[in-house]
């Protein structure tokens, strides 16, 4: 069964045993976290899309670990200016394994 799910302000196809990486949760380590901003479920040759159905869906995860993505480079130039900044950004990330999809 996968399911979409929305947390900080992304989107996110889930299923149950994966490990995927979303924006920064409070949680600590080894706590279970609910999501239950859920878009979309599909199952069993059926597929939920209507909010009214979707109501009491949850997603259920356990998160991993808390850490930091990849490294991104901000650039800034001006031509003939003499002028350029370089800076790098890691956006603080979660690693959550998801552990059910409840309809």
């Amino acid at each position: 069964m996968d399911a979409v799910i929305a947390t900080g302000g992304k989107q996110y196809r889930v299923s149950p045993g994966q490990v995927t990486r979303v924006e920064q949760l409070p949680e600590p380590k080894g706590s279970t976290v609910e999501f239950t901003k859920v878009l979309l479920v599909s199952g069993d040759g059926r597929v939920l899309v209507e909010p009214a159905a979707l109501a009491s869906a949850r997603v259920v995860g356990l998160v991993l670990a808390q850490g930091k993505g990849r490294k991104v480079m901000v650039v800034k130039f001006k031509k003939r200016k003499n002028y350029r900044r370089t800076r790098g950004h890691r956006q603080p990330v979660t690693q959550v394994r998801i552990t059910k999809v409840e309809v």
